[in-house]
């Protein structure tokens, strides 16, 4: 993480998971996530993703509004844990009540292009109580149609061109070349959004 920190100008989150599987954590896997929080502050990072669930699904708020606080003055982002909640909409409530500062979600959906209507419905929801990130999937080839059809700016994804990884090294111009397009792409949506918003008017 130190590495990581000090080598981009990019602000840095954290993932803090203590395992794989799902997201209720015994008491000592929650200490564990305490420490993590406490070696991503002393990496320099600039926040942290995180999220605990409850054994039925429902968002832990008690828990998790206690790590939110402990991660201070760090950002917080409630990670897609929030897409495994019984109820997305009560989970939206709840995450909010955590004080989390951001939420990354599919929409509940497989990948975030089939899930982004309903990110929408939740932006829609949220009413700027709490920055919301697109996520899961997420391709260049359908990041202008997530941004189009969810209303959110926000996006988190490898920015891939294929339908998955095969596991080869990244290439670092290639994946410059990506971003690059994202920008290019997402800029194009937000005018042509503009533009739409002022013929409404």
């Amino acid at each position: 993480m130190a590495a990581s920190v000090k080598a981009v100008s990019l602000p840095i989150y954290a993932l803090i998971r203590p395992r794989a599987g799902d997201f209720a954590f015994s008491c000592q896997e929650y200490e564990l996530m305490r420490r993590q929080i406490d070696d991503a502050r002393s990496s320099g990072a600039s926040g942290v993703a995180l999220g605990v669930l409850q054994a039925d699904g429902c968002v832990d708020v008690k828990r998790t509004a206690a790590l939110v606080e402990y991660a201070q003055p760090m950002g917080t982002t409630f990670h897609r844990a929030f897409d495994e909640t019984p109820d997305l909409s009560d989970a939206l409530e709840q995450v909010i009540e955590t004080g989390a500062t951001s939420l990354l979600t599919s929409g509940g959906a497989p990948e975030v292009l089939l899930g982004a209507e309903r990110i929408a419905n939740l932006m829609q929801q949220a009413d700027g109580r709490i920055q919301i990130i697109a996520g899961g999937g997420l391709r260049l080839a359908s990041l202008a149609e997530v941004v189009r059809r969810s209303g959110t700016f926000s996006l988190h994804g490898s920015l891939t061109n294929s339908n998955g990884s095969n596991g080869t090294k990244v290439d670092a111009a290639r994946l410059e070349a990506n971003i690059r397009e994202a920008v290019k792409l997402l800029r194009s949506q937000f005018d042509q959004m503009q533009a739409q918003a002022a013929e409404r008017r």
